[in-house]
């Protein structure tokens, strides 16, 4: 598990951390005497860290933050060494002055990075060589909130407007609409969550989440976009308040279920399958709140989730961190349906 710090100093924290033994298994265990995490190796970022991927199949990491769209890239090192590396920066044309890249990462042919902080500046660079092998074409200059690779020539964009667009690695002029702006208030502002799914499916054919800063939610398929799956309004506080760290992701191994964070120190855990395409309030079907009770952050303000993800072997477990630097480990047990 790697985490990051993101104040304005020079002196931001990259930690890789052991989990506890209990997180290592895939069967349920019971009481376990070594229950926090345990720094492996660790680094320092002169830029806040607002996103931080690691590279598959290699001991690499990239990160991103202001005050630029610029990436950082950096090396975990060998077992011998407790030391995360800084590699090099992969800097981008006219990045000055421009908004953090949102970054994926993957390596399917190549380590390769997609990266971009507007629709017309999106483009994915080799790591190792910095080499830049597809620029998306557009025309439009849209702040980006998200983006993923569904395959390995398949590219996901989400605009902060909630657009989303689909392009093709193997034909650069092919960027297109997927799926429109949805109805909401030009303040509004959108991000997106991509399940990555059961084998031989088509990528196309897993849904895709959209949250709001109102607390809005549609799942939307791609081979159909005129309409959504379904759709949903979240009970959340302060509705528009902020949007800097909106999540939404799928449970990877629970059909229908998704998680939502980023409006206060709460995650809540929702089930699609009931929902329909009139936008309701949706219950959840569980809401964690540790984070809530913990310590207030350096200003007296309430601590925010700023991130949260799935286990990857557990269903039912999520980690999420919060502003005041607490990283929770954490299950939900309520039986609903198919969750």
């Amino acid at each position: 598990v790697c985490v990051a710090g993101y104040g304005q100093s020079d002196g931001n924290e990259i930690l890789q951390l052991i989990p506890p033994p209990t997180l290592l298994t895939k069967e349920t265990q019971g009481l376990c005497p070594e229950r926090d995490f345990k720094v492996e190796c660790g680094g320092f970022s002169k830029h806040p860290v607002y996103s931080l991927k690691y590279v598959p199949d290699t001991s690499l990491l990239v990160t991103s933050g202001p005050p630029d769209s610029s990436l950082q890239v950096w090396q975990v090192s060998a077992e011998d060494s407790d030391v995360i590396k800084f590699v090099s920066t992969i800097a981008t044309e006219n990045g000055t002055g421009q908004s953090w890249a949102k970054i994926a990462t993957i390596s399917a042919r190549a380590p390769w990075v997609l990266h971009g902080s507007r629709l017309d500046r999106v483009q994915i660079t080799e790591v190792d060589s910095r080499k830049n092998v597809y620029t998306a074409a557009s025309g439009s200059n849209e702040e980006i909130s998200g983006l993923a690779f569904l395959d390995c020539n398949t590219l996901l964009l989400c605009c902060a407007t909630g657009r989303l667009c689909l392009a093709d690695t193997r034909q650069p002029q092919s960027l297109m609409e997927a799926v429109s702006v949805p109805s909401a208030s030009c303040s509004e502002q959108w991000c997106m969550g991509t399940r990555h799914g059961t084998q031989g499916l088509e990528p196309s054919s897993q849904p895709v989440a959209r949250l709001s800063s109102w607390g809005l939610l549609t799942v939307t398929d791609l081979r159909k976009t005129s309409e959504s799956l379904a759709s949903a309004k979240a009970r959340v506080p302060s509705p528009g308040s902020g949007a800097e760290f909106l999540c939404v992701s799928w449970a990877p191994a629970l059909e229908g279920c998704l998680a939502i964070s980023g409006f206060d120190g709460t995650v809540h855990v929702y089930d699609t399958e009931s929902w329909d395409s009139t936008c309701r309030e949706a219950e959840p079907i569980f809401v964690h709140k540790g984070h809530a009770f913990g310590r207030a952050g350096g200003s007296g303000d309430p601590p925010l989730v700023t991130v949260h993800t799935w286990h990857l072997q557990k269903p039912k477990t999520l980690l999420s961190a919060a502003s005041d630097g607490s990283l929770h480990v954490w299950d939900w047990v309520q039986s609903c349906g198919k969750c």
